[in-house]
């Protein structure tokens, strides 16, 4: 063997090295977050039992209510007004509207671009 073959072996053999520490130096990672992390869950407070889960109201549960909502009228003034100024807080406040009946697409068309 010459020495530059010699040279390459060497070279490969403390690459081999440096990954194995690399790869222990992963492991350990690992295995010092699995520790952390059930540290930290054991100090979490335990689930809740059956009587402390929430339970439903008296008249049953709570039903969606369908109705049409209007913006309410930003108020008239002299100087611009900053958000809060408004009457929502900056929000768009809504009103119920005065219509009962949703509004529908009209019979044959489906209301989309293009479609007649």
């Amino acid at each position: 063997m010459n020495s530059a073959s010699m040279e390459m072996a060497a070279g490969r053999g403390a690459l081999g090295v440096g990954l194995l520490v690399a790869g222990l130096v992963v492991v350990a990672l690992l295995l010092g977050a699995f520790w952390m992390g059930a540290r930290v869950r054991r100090r979490e407070p335990p689930p809740p039992r059956p009587e402390e889960q929430p339970r439903l109201p008296e008249g049953g549960p709570v039903r969606e209510v369908a109705e049409n909502r209007e913006p309410d009228e930003v108020p008239r003034s002299d100087h611009r007004l900053t958000p809060h100024e408004m009457p929502a807080f900056g929000n768009s406040s809504t009103r119920t509207g005065p219509e009962k009946a949703r509004r529908r697409w009209t019979d044959g068309n489906s209301g989309s671009f293009g479609s007649g």
